[in-house]
């Protein structure tokens, strides 16, 4: 303790010595339960001193309050206030020293950091890792960059928003460029390919991508897309695709000008016609279905039905799944009710960027003209890399999970930029991310 500094008297009134004190334990990285057991308050009182929404406040407090943490963040629920950069993590110079009276049989709980062993390689392991689900749902919240933050980091534009236009705007890792020629393999030969990820991974991307590459090599390959507006797994919680439907949608897609048959026989039989038909002129037919993971357990059966019409022994069309890591679930080769389906599926995983991250972020800047060392130091890529491993509550460092993924990364990248102009901070540094 520094000898010239003082203990704070902390009393149920809030008062000026209250804030700083909170404000002290924050740049010291304390929780809110810590903070609450030192100083006798409860945690949704601590919340609502922070984000100024505490209602007994005399104005000498107020303006404590604004000094300490500014009316922004009670736009943004009381989260703690980034560290200056003059202070690198310490308290302000000139603050008391706060003193941690702990009850009996407590003590502050050390800080968790990334499973040991789960570290990738440029990972930085001094760097916290996300501890709750919490923070893990956070990170899926999507913030864009402010004004003021293009201002500071002078970027013309957001490389986040409308950034895939052309297939030169996909990233292309290993992993991303497995499934680019897995789709385009499954379109031109008549496959049947499922492509998995989390959400954000570039599922969506890839299958646009995919009907531009088709579109730029003047391929004759009809992509049919089954509207899925609505999907749901049963009729109770939405609709549910069915067969018939799919059929309808090829025969629309093949001959935009057909009258639909009226009973089912005669409806698959002019869908096969209109196949063949395609098929002998050189025609390629691909049915692809987003949100997959939602589709019955019918209708995916029916997909090797579909799978099975010939013209003598040539497939007449291919079938693309995109689809969440539910459906892995439903193709299980436990589940015998499906096993002729996924017996002919090949799954494809899309991976998280990880090793690839400084390679996509500077690929992201580099299609506006903008380099990613104005805006990052060298040890927040790390940060970043680091903060997006999730681990199970209770899980073991082999549970480790990352969730470097295109939507996450950008949605954590815009925060902590966010952050760094907030704190007029020159660049990104792992700081700013850790406390993100």
């Amino acid at each position: 303790m520094n000898a010239a500094a003082q203990p704070i008297a902390v009393s149920r009134r809030v008062t000026p010595d209250t804030l700083r004190s909170i404000h002290a334990m924050t740049l010291q990285r304390l929780t809110k339960k810590e903070m609450s057991k030192a100083l006798d308050l409860s945690e949704d009182t601590i919340k609502r001193l922070r984000a100024g929404r505490y209602a007994h406040m005399d104005s000498e407090t107020q303006a404590a309050w604004k000094e300490l943490f500014g009316p922004e963040k009670a736009q943004q629920g009381g989260e703690p206030p980034g560290i200056s950069p003059a202070t690198d993590g310490a308290a302000p110079v000139g603050a008391p020293e706060v003193v941690v009276r702990p009850k009996s049989g407590y003590f502050p709980r050390p800080k968790k950091l990334a499973p040991a062993g789960y570290q990738q390689a440029e990972a930085d392991p001094s760097i916290p890792a996300t501890e709750t689900e919490k923070e893990d749902n956070m990170l899926l919240v999507c913030e864009g960059l402010r004004p003021e933050t293009r201002r500071h980091f002078n970027l013309p534009r957001n490389p986040f928003v409308d950034d895939i236009q052309t297939p030169a705007d996909v990233y292309q890792s290993p992993s991303v460029r497995y499934v680019r020629a897995a789709l385009m393999d499954c379109a031109r030969h008549h496959g049947f390919i499922a492509v998995v990820g989390e959400s954000g991974a570039g599922k969506s991307t890839l299958a646009q991508d995919l009907e531009e590459r088709i579109k730029a090599d003047g391929s004759d390959i009809v992509i049919i897309r089954p509207f899925v507006l609505g999907m749901e797994y049963s009729d109770d919680r939405g609709k549910t695709l069915k067969a018939t439907q799919i059929a309808e949608a090829i025969i629309t897609a093949l001959d935009p000008h057909a009258i639909l048959k009226l009973s089912s026989e005669a409806r698959f039989r002019q869908l096969h016609a209109l196949l063949k038909a395609g098929h002998r002129v050189g025609r390629r037919h691909l049915v692809l279905i987003e949100e997959a993971h939602c589709m019955p357990r019918a209708t995916l059966k029916h997909l090797k039905r579909f799978l099975e019409l010939v013209d003598g022994m040539q497939r007449l069309l291919g079938i693309a799944l995109i689809a969440q890591p539910e459906l892995l679930q439903v193709l299980s080769s436990q589940n015998a009710e499906v096993r002729e389906v996924a017996q002919r599926c090949e799954i494809v995983t899309l991976d998280p960027l990880d090793g690839e991250l400084e390679g996509y972020l500077q690929h992201k800047f580099n299609r506006f003209d903008l380099k990613l060392s104005d805006v990052f130091e060298p040890d927040a890529i790390d940060a970043i890399r680091t903060r997006l491993i999730r681990m199970p509550r209770g899980g073991k460092s082999t549970d480790a999970i990352s969730v470097c993924y295109p939507l996450v990364v950008n949605n954590l990248v815009a925060r902590a930029m966010n952050a760094a102009a907030r704190m007029s901070w020159p660049k990104v540094t792992a700081d700013v991310v850790a406390g993100c």
